[in-house]
């Protein structure tokens, strides 16, 4: 294994992962989605995050010939049975509108008291090689929901998701600060020690 494909056009994440295979001493060719443009996006139908990251990581491995990682992640709210969960992305009914997502989600709970506004950042990732093989881990940033969004950093839900121990939301916490503790900074990695296995 020297090259990894990653299942986004984000450049933030690529270049989160690489840094964590890097620190692990994995010295891997990591490029994202972009590197494959007639590659087409897949439809995210799974209903959990882990069905959605292997969704997207056995199309990319299928399609490159090269073993790729995929995740999948939203807000789970205590309240809410786990929901937004995989439906945090178009919540509103638009898909990627954070402001509009932000509000509906703070209107559904405006009647929640401090005590009852338990949720959680989830986000599992997967490893998919062209033969078929497969890996998923998972990570998760507890935290409670605050009344009003603070903070400009980060996106989607940051603004009101304050994260265990902390007095500040991940929005007003500094990215290197984020990414130590987030959901997807816990599951990549806990996909190193499976890279490493897969790679031999």
């Amino acid at each position: 294994m020297k090259r990894l494909i990653l299942a986004t056009r984000n450049a933030g994440k690529i270049t989160e992962l690489h840094a964590i295979l890097a620190d692990a001493g994995l010295d891997l060719d990591l490029v994202g989605a972009d590197a494959y443009p007639d590659i087409p996006d897949v439809k995210e139908t799974g209903v959990t995050f882990a069905e959605n990251a292997l969704l997207k990581a056995h199309a990319l491995a299928r399609a490159t010939g090269l073993p790729a990682v995929a995740d999948d992640s939203g807000l789970c709210v205590d309240v809410l049975g786990g929901a937004p969960g995989i439906f945090s992305a178009r919540w509103s009914g638009t898909h990627g509108d954070d402001e509009a997502n932000l509000n509906l989600l703070l209107a559904q709970l405006g009647d929640i008291a401090d005590e009852h506004r338990g949720a959680y950042f989830a986000c599992a990732a997967a490893l998919a090689l062209p033969d078929g093989t497969e890996r998923v881990v998972e990570g998760r940033l507890n935290g409670v929901l605050r009344h009003t969004p603070s903070g400009t950093n980060g996106f989607g839900y940051d603004p009101i998701l304050q994260p265990e121990g902390e007095t500040r939301t991940c929005a007003e916490l500094t990215p290197a600060e984020k990414n130590a503790i987030s959901h997807r900074g816990q599951a990549f990695r806990a996909l190193v020690p499976v890279v490493r296995e897969l790679a031999g």
